[in-house]
This record gives structure tokens, sequence and C-alpha cells, in this order.
């Protein structure tokens, strides 16, 4: 299967108009299952269009120096911003994640964001590896996306001049009472203006709990298959992308019954048109 220039052009000039920052090649996406030149020619595309929202790219791996070596290629680029998510696969504890991003952050130029995954990664981001790191003139923000408040607030504490932002759509209105500051997002794929207002709203306090429950609910659906198998299907659905079939070792038909997040559009779609 090859990269599709051409929906994915369209799909950022979407985020554009509805005014959300934009991660290229997050890590959570497809962007693992591309080589270094796709991954290279998906940013020159991104730069080309010269967006008029902050552009941010996602960054990590299991070898110190190859990553090095990529982000001193990003570093030729107009990026806005770096996603660095925990080592992969080796399951670091806090010295070894506070080397590692520390020699990251000291090759970077521009803002980083410290990413926790732990059921993508295998390891949670260390509280005392943030705490070491909190003077770093690099260290920008954290995407909290354990699915934890407990995490998410001591995250907060052990750096409280870090801005923590949620890595799970659901779960925006429980964050915010801890400080949560926006969102890095899967629903904003597929919902991009809709998940703007959503967490505008969350983070304002004038979201009401049954859109909260909507939203969690809908949100639900995106990961009924490993993410991104059902944003895709959704957007082929919505048809806004060509093809639904994904790169190895993703593929499509791990997602036999789409029906939940048809449902979920549909819904998303109305709670958006009551509330502008």
């Amino acid at each position: 299967s090859s990269v599709d220039y051409e929906s994915l052009e369209k799909l950022l000039k979407e985020q554009e108009a509805a005014q959300n920052g934009i991660v290229v090649l997050g890590s959570t996406g497809e962007a693992l299952n591309l080589n270094r030149s796709e991954m290279k020619k998906i940013l020159e595309l991104t730069m080309k269009l010269k967006l008029s929202v902050p552009i941010m790219t996602g960054l990590g791996g299991y070898n110190l120096e190859e990553t090095k070596e990529y982000l001193t290629y990003l570093e030729t680029m107009p990026l806005d911003a770096y996603l660095l998510v925990t080592p992969l696969y080796a399951k670091p504890g806090e010295h070894g994640q506070t080397n590692w991003f520390k020699s990251l952050m000291d090759v970077a130029t521009k803002p980083c964001m410290l990413y926790n995954v732990p059921s993508r990664t295998g390891v949670k981001l260390n509280f005392n590896t943030v705490k070491n790191l909190a003077n770093h003139k690099n260290f920008w923000a954290i995407k909290e996306a354990s699915g934890s408040v407990d995490d998410f607030k001591t995250y907060g504490e052990m750096n409280p001049k870090t801005r923590i932002y949620s890595g799970d759509d659901g779960l925006v209105p429980e964050f915010r009472v801890h400080n949560c500051v926006g969102l890095v997002s899967v629903a904003s794929n597929t919902w991009p203006k809709e998940t703007h207002l959503y967490v505008k709203q969350a983070l304002s306090q004038t979201l009401s709990a049954s859109s909260a429950l909507l939203w969690k609910d809908a949100c639900d659906t995106l990961f009924i298959a490993a993410n991104p198998v059902p944003v895709k299907n959704l957007l082929f659905n919505q048809k806004k992308i060509k093809t639904k079939v994904m790169r190895a070792p993703l593929h499509h038909l791990d997602l036999s019954d789409n029906s939940a997040l048809i449902d979920a559009d549909i819904k998303i779609k109305n709670w958006y048109k009551e509330n502008i």
C-alpha cells in the first residue's frame, strides 16, 4: 500500500479550518509502519502547505542514536514542537528514561511534549523522570494517555511548570479539574470541528453531563479495534479518504462490524448542530 498524499493534504486543511494544532506522524497512527523516506515526504508535504496552525511531529523508538539522528533531520524543518514518546519495548526505569529524554531535548531547539502511553510502550513515564527534567529549557508539556486521573494529577505535582494535555479523548472533563489545558486527540481526525467545540466546552466547564457521556461513548468506539483501524474505517465511510486499508502489521479486517462507529458519527454530528 502506498501513501495517499492527496487525502492527507485535505485532512490537514480540514484540521487547519477547525483551528486545531496538528500532530504529523504521531506514534499511535501508522507512522511506525512507514519507512524513513515516506516519513520525510509526509513532513515535506505538510510544511509546504504553510498551515496557519502549530505543527508537532512524533518522535520515538528504542534506539537512541537512530532517534537522535532523525531528530537532527527534523531540526531542519520549520516545526513548532516535538512529541517524545517513552522508549518502546525496553521498559526503562527512572534513569534510563531521564537519559533518553534529556539526550533528545539537548539536541532539540523546539518545545518538547513528553508522552505517556503505557498500553503501547510497556512502561509508564516515570514520575521521578518528570521531576528530574523539570528545569530543562525544552520541557514544555506532557501528553497523559494512561487513562488514570491520579497519574494525571501526580505528573502536575512533579513538574508544576509543565502544561498537561489529555491523551484520552473521553476524559477531558475529568482531567480539567487537575489543570488539563487541552487534548491531543484521536477523535479530531474524524470530527475536527466537533472535537474542537467539545474541548472548549469541557475546559470552560460549559459541557453538560449528558454531553460528556455522549462524547465518552463515541470516543470509546474509536478503540473497538487497534487505533487507528476504526478511525480510518470511519474516515473512509465519511468519504474523506480513498481506502480503509492499513499498512502492515495493522489490518482493516480486524474491524468486522463498524455499526457502533457509524452510530457514534451520527450522534456527534447531531450534538454539534445543537451546540453551535
